[in-house]
């Protein structure tokens, strides 16, 4: 029997990598919202897109992410506007203006169109002119967006609970299937050397006829056999990588604020490769068709909490 496990502990403790979070925040002539979505990724990858006028607090932005997201890859896309920021200086870009008028006017020639350049279609020229703001203190700037941020990445990290209520869920059925066939292994395991002792007998006994047999001779044959397809270091093994990731699961719940940030998902990961390494062994040993089709049920069960685990920060 595999290691009794109480699921329920670990709902809300383990995060999904995929999920969506958005925060807005209004005070006065400031409005920041601010939207982040994550998948799944081998590592930890960011990436922001903002209004330049927030590049001094971009440092801060990282941090607060990074407290909140251990594994993923997090695409962050901000809006900020505050009405009573000052425009200290235009800047104008003549060498893009000009090529605008030399275009226009060649392409007026070629059609025959008259073209005479009047200064208001400066304005209808894109990214002609660059507003230079004055600049906010970061301090400032940093308690207009930050609890935008707050709500954006709280909003995240409940979608992401909800979507790993979800893979638990998965797993653990896995699990329990994983128990039904394994429990066949275990008990099966145990008859396979008298199982071929009777085979060997009753052949024996059909080439002899009447002979004597050794049963010295059978008693040795049968010890060489079952030390050959002997499974019980791997099936202890086994039970043990299990174990192994149900306490990891378990002890997500009682971490430090720092152990927390850790990946759980990688050492999961490498759990998994364990349990697959120890069933294929199972299967080449055990010289035993029920066993053989127990170990393929299982891989499939494996695999499933694989593709699961993929999805797990």
């Amino acid at each position: 029997m595999l290691i009794n496990f109480d699921w329920n502990m670990v709902i809300f403790v383990i995060n999904s990598m995929t999920g969506f979070g958005r925060g807005e925040y209004k005070s006065g002539s400031v409005r920041c919202i601010v939207e982040i979505r994550t998948v799944n990724h081998k590592n930890y990858d960011y990436s922001i897109r903002c209004p330049k006028e927030l590049f001094s607090v971009e440092d801060r932005i990282r941090d607060l992410v990074k407290a909140y997201i251990s594994r993923g890859k997090a695409d962050i896309f901000v809006t900020y506007v505050n009405e009573d920021t000052k425009v200290s200086s235009v800047i104008v870009d003549s060498g893009l203006v000009k090529a605008y008028i030399d275009a226009i006017s060649q392409a007026s020639s070629e059609i025959g169109l008259n073209f005479e350049p009047r200064t208001d279609i400066f304005f209808k020229i894109p990214d002609a002119f660059t507003q230079v703001k004055e600049a906010t203190d970061a301090d400032v700037l940093w308690s207009n967006i930050s609890p935008a941020f707050e709500a954006a990445l709280i909003a995240l990290t409940n979608m992401r609970h909800i979507e790993a209520i979800k893979l638990i869920a998965g797993i653990e059925d896995c699990f329990d299937r994983i128990g039904q066939f394994f429990t066949v292994i275990e008990e099966k395991s145990e008859t396979v050397p008298e199982e071929y002792r009777k085979k060997l007998t009753d052949r024996l006994s059909e080439l002899l006829d009447k002979q004597i047999i050794d049963e010295q001779r059978i008693a040795a044959e049968v010890a060489v056999f079952a030390d050959r397809c002997c499974i019980d270091e791997e099936i202890v093994r086994f039970k043990s990588h299990i174990a192994q990731f149900k306490k990891l699961l378990a002890e997500k719940e009682s971490q430090s604020k720092q152990d927390a940030k850790q990946s759980v998902g990688k050492k999961m990961d490498f759990i998994i490769q364990e349990m697959n390494r120890e069933i294929n062994t199972m299967g080449s040993k055990a010289n035993d068709l029920t066993i053989t089709n127990s170990v393929i049920a299982i891989k499939s069960e494996i695999e499933k909490i694989r593709e699961q685990v993929q999805n797990i920060e």
